[in-house]
């Protein structure tokens, strides 16, 4: 049975926003003092798995706790990698349902007693059914869920510290199919530019493909180079989309 995140409400994405400007406008201030600020950030591993250039991601803490992000085909990969490196795994956060993102979900979860967590739209077997504006704390790391449909009705990113990752909703240089079962161009416009567009630019971007001519990009690389995020009206999108 799927019990819900005993998480508080953090006014969607305006939380988030909000934390991340925070901690840019502290660096300003300690900047200006001469000073230096140790800030706690998320330590994140990156790993290519399978042959559709998936990438799962581990988000660790300083506590030894860590999140696997879309386990993909790396059921494997990942537990030899948080078991060399002594990790509790607390959480098994999917981005949506489609098949290479949570094809090895529940291998993992067998191997490691982690719980999965997807949006409550999402129809994959989970423990924890979550939805805009919950946040998942992974020792000292909190993890905010930003809902993004477009790709997918069940789409989420996960937000953590200055780090955003984005599934199939964005891609460096792209962003996610919208022809397919449950894809809608226009959920996706407002998934990209009323939510991530608004994240501070200097917001690490973490995909779920390597589809790009990088690994990771930032928002503020993506709004000057990506195609997709030109500045357009919602009837310029959606025919921008529809357009082979």
């Amino acid at each position: 049975m799927n019990k819900s995140v005993q998480a508080s409400r953090n006014h969607g994405l305006d939380a988030v926003i909000a934390k991340a400007g925070f901690l840019i406008l502290l660096d300003k201030v300690f900047k200006k003092l001469g000073r230096v600020r140790i800030v706690i950030l998320v330590e994140v591993e990156q790993l290519m798995v399978g042959s559709m250039l998936n990438f799962a991601y581990i988000l660790k803490s300083d506590e030894r706790k860590a999140a696997v992000v879309d386990a993909s085909f790396g059921a494997r990969i990942l537990f030899e990698r948080l078991k060399k490196e002594g990790l509790e795994l607390k959480y098994i956060l999917s981005t949506h349902h489609h098949f290479d993102h949570v094809n090895q979900n529940e291998e993992l979860a067998s191997l490691t007693g982690a719980e999965i967590v997807a949006h409550a739209n999402s129809p994959i077997k989970r423990d924890i059914s979550v939805a805009d504006g919950q946040t998942i704390r992974v020792g000292e790391i909190v993890i905010n869920v930003v809902h993004t449909p477009g790709h997918t009705t069940d789409s989420v990113c996960y937000y953590a510290d200055n780090s955003i990752f984005t599934g199939d909703t964005l891609f460096v240089g792209e962003c996610g199919r919208v022809d397919l079962p449950g894809g809608s161009a226009q959920d996706m416009y407002f998934s990209l530019f009323q939510k991530l567009c608004k994240l501070p630019e200097e917001t690490v971007v973490y995909p779920g493909h390597d589809y790009g001519a990088k690994p990771t990009s930032t928002i503020g690389y993506e709004k000057r180079h990506n195609y997709v995020l030109k500045r357009r009206t919602l009837e310029e999108f959606l025919e921008f989309m529809a357009t082979p």
